[in-house]
């Protein structure tokens, strides 16, 4: 059974910076692509950022490019999400998700996702 558990929310103030992590207990999570969502609410879940299995091609929604970086440590298991120059409206639970093939685009699935985590961003 594949398990993601995400860490690192909490409360910032806006400016602030934020890591978040992602433990897969997945066999194969150097051979997928990994991805991260948010969802604030009363809002539908969005695309936030999305890796391919190497690590050499990112992907990221316009809202947060230029601030936000998805990384992965295949050794470890774990894929990052280091968020910089946070603002109110990145405020939302995040979930990281695993998809079902080695690289991303804009159709890929993600069958396997984590518990989320909360990111606050006060202003």
């Amino acid at each position: 059974q594949v398990q993601l558990v995400e860490s690192g929310g909490g409360l910032v103030q806006a400016g602030g910076s934020l890591r978040l992590s992602c433990a897969a207990s997945l066999r194969a999570f150097s051979s997928v692509a990994m991805g991260w969502f948010r969802q604030a609410p009363g809002k539908e879940r969005q695309f936030v950022a999305a890796i391919n299995w190497s690590g050499d091609s990112t992907y990221y929604a316009d809202s947060v490019k230029g601030r936000f970086t998805i990384s992965r440590d295949n050794a470890k298991n774990t894929v990052y999400l280091q968020m910089n120059s946070l603002k109110p409206e990145d405020t939302a639970v995040y979930y990281c998700a695993a998809s079902g093939s080695r690289t991303y685009h804009s159709g890929s699935r993600f069958g396997s996702w984590g518990q989320g985590t909360q990111v606050t961003v006060s202003s």
